[in-house]
């Protein structure tokens, strides 16, 4: 256990979290996903966990990459409309006044926050993120991207800049 982070988030997903950098895509997937074929980098199980509570624990070191076209990627369902496994990802995620598009219905892509997309493209997309995680989200479409943005440091907490290796002649 480690003060102040979320005990759901083992070592082993922090070191991948970590080692992701801005822009890189997460995949928080449902139990029927096939992160094992679509992996190419990390894939961490967490059996236990429902798809939204592992994406909240996740804001919690993370922050949405603002640069991306859509902050947040859902699998469409098989309907028009969210199902509730989507309304709870989208809550989890804790995006600012999220505006919901598909895939079909984009006006603009920069402005979206949170896209609906069609079954194969939304494989065509986790397939080139850094981590998948398959969480124990047994209700279907319970699938998520999700891109980390660049992480705020306090300015108490910045690196101090470099001493100068040149010294300057007085005199």
């Amino acid at each position: 256990m480690l003060a102040g982070i979320d005990p759901i988030l083992t070592g082993r997903l922090l070191c991948a979290l970590d080692e992701m950098g801005h822009g890189d895509m997460v995949v928080v997937a449902d139990a029927h996903f096939t992160g094992s074929k679509l992996a190419r980098k990390h894939l961490v199980d967490l059996p236990g966990l429902s798809s939204p509570r592992v994406l909240q624990a996740i804001r919690t070191v993370f922050v949405p990459d603002g640069f991306e076209a859509f902050q947040l990627g859902l699998m469409q369902g098989p309907n028009q409309g969210l199902l509730p496994v989507q309304e709870e990802l989208i809550a989890a995620a804790h995006l600012d006044a999220p505006l919901v598009t598909s895939s079909e219905t984009r006006e603009d892509p920069a402005r979206d926050q949170v896209t609906l997309l069609d079954r194969y493209p939304f494989y065509e997309r986790a397939a080139r993120a850094e981590l998948i995680i398959r969480t124990g989200e047994t209700r279907v479409y319970g699938n998520a991207l999700f891109f980390k943005g660049v992480t705020p440091v306090p300015s108490d907490q910045a690196l101090p800049p470099p001493a100068s290796s040149f010294q300057t002649k007085q005199g």
